[in-house]
């Protein structure tokens, strides 16, 4: 492949993992596998070995993930908290069991043992006890940092405030926090007589319970958990092994999975993925595969970890759950941006702990590539256990009584014909006052990772479109207080409410407006660029062609898809509109600004922040530190230039003086700031 060809392949493939990563981690409604999600990082990454000129610290490929929120604070972990690599045959089990032969010089002959522990399907955290207390309790985020959920994880009446017994120092504890499938679905039927929407499942109802800033709602979900590994401790005498530190655990009055068992070398490692293929569905939660760890925790030391992972460990994937289905009907939803998506509805059907009803069948060529008929008997399953999709049909079923699927030419929401153009697979309404696209923009544009308008749900939207009281965002700022109370279940303080979210919302950050007003291939992660790279909303909408593509991220057909959006006149209004009712996104940092604040004491340079510092918090000092050319690491490594050393500082204090790392006092970083 030549060089140009390469770059392409890559930008695309980065766009494609950022928009997943986007869907997983903050949308928690993944629409691929966890094998496919994998597929794609390896060739990025075979590209970007095979390239080097490629290689970009920004890369996907570079890091954890992110499951961070608004409304916590933001920690740095004590130790990295790294992800487990995935694999899917036997053979990649024997090549793993390969690998550590190879690290660690042991003959073929001898036999590693292994620790073999479900993988539960939930939410990671760190749970760090100091001499023996619940100090604090935090997400995975980007491996580095993640979000501080202390005052929630307390609420969970499983993770105990104390240990059985006091632990003298630090005893960071990784563990999965998950619902058990009984009671999540006591929450649902709850739910379903309130009149509520009901949660999707176990996982994403977890993460989103964790997220919640009223702890009294978090409260009342018996949410629980399963401890089962280490991150920094300075605690005397931990056990050896990694089953014995399990043992331990449970001592302290942990909850340890009790089907966590140790083998020895591949057959053991097998002889576990057969019994639960079969048995996983027994148990009273989700769980998606089996984590095979060295038992040694001396050799774990040893082997050491990858950029993004361990070496010591790997995660089996269960096969995805199936089941068989009639497809009973197809509707044909519309999205945002126009585009026109067929939808199964499937008989109910029992599959990996829900009942399904509905399926993906995301475009018409996935309809002629199945060949699928009203009628038709199919095999669905869930991607990565939460999207049904369908997968094939069973021709052999068929009994002639089969009817073909009719693509539709008009509009289902606004009666518009539909068109579909050479260079994409899907239909669209191009009608942009559609009143199904005019909802999901408005949804979008509200969202809490857009302009976070509170009170602004799903069914209000609806409610406004409804009474034609919104045709477009901007009518959103012309709304009042004494519409509002006209409306179905509006009384005088709701209503209130709802207009000073929409008012908080005019001085949003530009990233937010920029993803907020739906431009199509630009999410979170691009948005974020753009308005580093502008600054003010005046120089995106003169941005061009070029201007765009040579921005680190920016590819053609972003590029492309952004020109266009602001080719249309309609778009140019109503931007002018928001404009005209006060909407003035705060403004970023230029590239140009941030080069004109650029210090030698900075530039270039790696930083780690730790302790507690008095002047600011350590989020100013990152932003004040990048605002000078110098990059804010979470983890000390060779790498590390600058240890900022506040009150209290811990590990990582004692990790730059082993490594000769720089280390500044606050008073150091202050005058630095101030030259």
């Amino acid at each position: 492949m030549k060089l140009t060809d390469a770059r392409k392949r890559v930008q695309s493939l980065r766009e494609q993992i950022e928009h997943h990563n986007d869907l997983y981690y903050r949308a928690a409604a993944p629409e691929i596998s966890d094998r496919e999600y994998d597929l794609l990082v390896e060739e990025l990454e075979g590209l970007e070995a095979d390239f080097p000129r490629l290689k970009d610290e920004a890369s996907p490929t570079q890091r954890v993930g992110s499951d961070s929120s608004e409304g916590f604070a933001s920690v740095d972990h004590l130790v990295p908290m790294l992800s487990i690599s995935n694999s899917y045959s036997p053979d990649e089990l024997k090549r793993f069991d390969e690998s550590l032969h190879r690290a660690l010089s042991l003959p073929d002959d001898e036999i590693i043992e292994y620790n073999v522990e479900l993988k539960i399907d939930g939410v990671a955290v760190s749970l760090v006890y100091e001499d023996g207390e619940l100090a604090r309790a935090v997400t995975r985020g980007d491996g580095a940092r993640g979000d501080d959920i202390t005052a929630n994880a307390r609420t969970i009446r499983s993770i105990p405030q104390a240990l059985a017994r006091r632990v003298g120092g630090i005893l960071d504890v990784r563990a999965e926090i998950y619902f058990e499938r009984s009671d999540f679905d006591a929450i649902n039927s709850q739910r379903e007589r309130d009149g509520l929407p009901l949660l999707s499942n176990p996982r994403n109802a977890a993460t989103g319970t964790l997220k919640m800033l009223d702890r009294s709602v978090v409260a009342m979900r018996p949410l629980t958990y399963f401890a089962h590994g280490i991150g920094f401790s300075n605690v005397a005498k931990l056990p050896a092994m990694h089953s014995q530190l399990m043992n331990f655990y449970h001592e302290l009055g942990l909850r340890v999975n009790p089907h966590t068992t140790v083998v020895e070398g591949v057959g053991g490692m097998l002889s576990m993925v057969e019994q639960w293929e079969a048995k996983r569905t027994t148990l009273g939660y989700d769980t998606d595969g089996l984590v095979m760890k060295v038992n040694r925790r001396d050799w774990q030391r040893d082997l050491g970890v990858r950029s993004k992972s361990v070496r010591w460990a790997v995660a089996y994937k269960f096969s995805a759950e199936q089941a068989e289905t009639v497809l009973e009907e197809v509707t044909w939803q519309v999205g945002r941006t126009g585009a026109i998506t067929p939808v199964a509805n499937m008989r109910p059907v029992h599959l990996a702990g829900t009942i399904v009803k509905r399926a993906t069948l995301h475009n018409v060529d996935e309809l002629e590539r199945l060949g699928i008929r009203l009628g038709d008997h199919c095999v669905i399953e869930k991607a990565g256990e939460i999207i049904p999709k369908v997968l094939r049909v069973l021709e052999a079923r068929r009994t002639g009584d089969e009817k073909p699927i009719e693509i539709p030419r008009l509009c289902p929401s606004c009666g518009s014909g539909l068109v579909r153009s050479d260079e994409e697979v899907a239909l669209r309404c191009v009608n942009s006052a559609c009143p199904e696209q005019v909802r999901e923009r408005i949804r979008h544009y509200a969202s809490r990772h857009a302009m976070d308008i509170d009170g602004l749900g799903e069914k209000v939207v609806d409610q406004l479109v409804d009474e034609n009281l919104i045709r477009d965002i901007s009518d959103l700022y012309t709304l009042t207080s004494g519409q509002l109370q006209a409306l179905e279940r509006f009384a005088e303080k709701s209503a209130d409410n709802l207009i000073r979210g929409i008012d908080d919302s005019r001085s949003r950050p530009l990233a937010r407006f920029i993803f907020g007003i739906g431009i199509r291939m630009v999410g979170e992660s691009t948005a974020a660029d753009l308005a580093r790279q502008f600054g003010t909303l005046e120089k995106f909408r003169a941005a061009t062609f070029e201007a765009l593509i040579a921005i680190d991220g920016i590819g053609d057909n972003v590029a492309k898809s952004i020109v266009d959006f602001f080719g249309e006149s309609a778009n140019q209004k109503l931007l002018d509109r928001l404009v005209t009712f006060g909407v003035a996104p705060v403004e970023d940092q230029t590239a140009a600004e941030r080069d004109a604040h650029r210090s030698e004491a900075f530039d270039g340079r790696t930083f780690v922040l730790t302790g507690e510092l008095e002047s600011m918090t350590r989020d100013e000092a990152r932003r004040e530190i990048e605002k000078r050319g110098g990059t804010v690491s979470g983890s000390v490594s060779r790498k590390t230039n600058v240890l900022v050393a506040g009150g209290n500082a811990g590990s990582k204090l004692a990790k730059a003086q082993e490594l000769k790392v720089a280390i500044w006092d606050e008073a150091q970083l202050m005058k630095a700031l101030k030259a």
